[in-house]
């Protein structure tokens, strides 16, 4: 088998690292440009003192021109704007580690919109002014080295520990603003947005998106569903039983007043008058002859499609449609849920944990309790030490505990939840790994793969898991790359 040359190598990790730096320089100028952002904020502030009762239209006017000078929707520039403003009034460690580029704007967005909270409780006196010192260096440590979305639960996870009961207060009250609204898209599409609590949300996606790959993985066995109302109708109507190959006839005599089928998935509807079916044996592959040719495609519609019509038929019709696929009303919704037993016993309402997510009321958590059909619950002790699993579902104690313990994919970055991931031996059963808490993890099937012994060695990666719980991967080039281990106990 061949091998990487020390050329190769070199080659390989030459472009990998001109590519990390070059993404560092871009968050180091995405830190200048909010830099900028932040010296017109002052001058905004400025001519907002000098005028204050055109207040709106000056800031109206900086936003647009902003939108219009960038190329930038206008709710993306008062985006920015926002985040600028929180970034430089009170998050002086996100600041310093987006200028530095050891974090992205990205980054900087999620640690602000989740610092709201902790802003509210000092505002309020709930919390001591500290406390936001807290929170701008516990994020910033969490987000350097993580991806975005993962750092989205980690700072809500970071917030709400700070802030106390101002979470539940702040769900009791947003649960308010539940609404459908409906926005012009444009050709013809319209977007349908609809606020919920986060793991009722959750739960509908992830019933979708499994309804979904069931009508994927059937999609070659579905039969041309037609609807007999159309066919039924005109001068010269077709019923179900022409369409029917094995309908009993006399193919030299009768006469064409349905529908042929061809070798493929298509049939005629207009067939000439007065031919017999012998007649058109020659006609049909006849370029002079002009036959009315219905063409039954096959279903080439993507996953994000699929699931847009599948949300449309259940709102609709409360059931999947045949032409859709059957079968499917039985698959429910799964989510996973982190609460204190004194918690689900309403002794206390500390906030609960919409596993990959963030924070969920606990009164959300109490009325989950009872419906296990829909989540899988994981009992901590006051000090969050694990210590009881229960699913609705019968598994092995050490599936349920791997499955509490991983929440999604360990591969760097990836959050697809442990429902669509594959429990694996980080180091190989056919090569003497054992199979314990200690040698297995969930890796979804992109990751899963990369470790796989039929990958060539060049490329094939080695996962190995760490007595403290992260996980150290090692690439094809000799990188490593670690996953922390989730942080189940935060210390402020």
């Amino acid at each position: 088998m061949a091998s990487f040359t020390d050329d190769d190598i070199e080659q390989r990790q030459r472009l990998l690292d001109e590519w990390v730096q070059t993404r560092r320089q871009i968050a180091v100028l995405e830190a200048r440009a909010a830099n900028l952002l932040n010296d017109r904020l002052a001058v905004l502030d400025a001519d907002v003192q000098e005028f204050p009762f055109h207040r709106d239209a000056i800031h109206r006017s900086m936003i647009a021109e902003y939108s219009a000078a960038g190329h930038i929707s206008k709710g993306s520039v008062e985006y920015a704007f926002s985040a600028t403003r929180e970034l430089h009034s009170w998050l002086p460690a996100a600041r310093a580690a987006f200028e530095a580029g050891d974090i992205t704007a990205a980054h900087v967005r999620e640690i602000a919109c989740a610092g709201g909270v902790v802003r509210e409780a000092v505002t309020e006196g709930r919390v001591d002014a500290e406390t936001l010192t807290l929170f701008d260096t516990a994020a910033t440590v969490a987000a350097t080295g993580d991806t975005p979305a993962r750092t989205r639960v980690l700072v809500r996870q970071i917030a709400a520990a700070l802030a106390g009961e101002t979470l539940v207060d702040r769900h009791t009250r947003a649960k308010k603003e539940r609404a459908v609204t409906v926005r012009p898209a444009g050709d013809g599409l319209a977007l349908l947005m609809v606020v919920l609590p986060e793991y009722l949300a959750t739960a509908i996606l992830d019933r979708l998106t499994t309804l979904a790959h069931e009508i994927i993985s059937a999609r070659d066995d579905q039969e041309p569903a037609l609807d007999p109302d159309l066919l039924d109708d005109g001068p010269e109507p077709i019923y179900e039983t022409d369409l029917d190959p094995s309908a009993d006839f006399d193919p030299s005599a009768a006469l064409v007043t349905g529908a042929i089928f061809g070798d493929t998935d298509t049939f005629t509807t207009d067939p000439h008058p007065g031919l017999t079916v012998s007649d058109l044996v020659d006609p049909l592959t006849d370029p002079t002859h002009s036959l009315d040719i219905e063409h039954y495609p096959g279903d080439g519609r993507g996953i994000d499609e699929i699931r847009a019509d599948l949300l449309t038929d259940l709102l609709l019709a409360s059931d999947p449609t045949a032409a859709h696929g059957t079968g499917l009303d039985n698959i429910t919704a799964r989510i996973q849920v982190t609460v204190a037993a004194t918690t689900i016993a309403d002794v206390d309402d500390r906030p609960a944990e919409l596993d990959g997510h963030g924070p969920l009321h606990p009164d959300a958590a109490r009325a989950l309790a009872g419906r296990t059909t829909m989540w899988s619950r994981l009992f901590i002790d006051p000090t969050g030490m694990i210590t009881e699993t229960d699913s609705y579902v019968p598994t092995a104690s050490m599936r349920r505990h791997l499955r509490a313990r991983d929440q999604h994919c360990r591969f760097p970055g990836c959050r697809m939840p442990v429902d669509r991931c594959q429990s694996d031996h980080n180091h190989d059963h056919a090569k003497g790994g054992s199979t314990s808490l200690g040698n297995l993890s969930y890796f979804c099937a992109g990751h899963h793969i990369l470790k796989h012994p039929d990958v060539d060695e060049r490329h094939r990666w080695d996962a190995r898991l760490h007595p403290d719980g992260s996980i150290r991967w090692t690439s094809p080039l000799g990188n490593t790359y670690i996953d922390p281990a989730l942080r189940r106990v935060m210390f402020v």
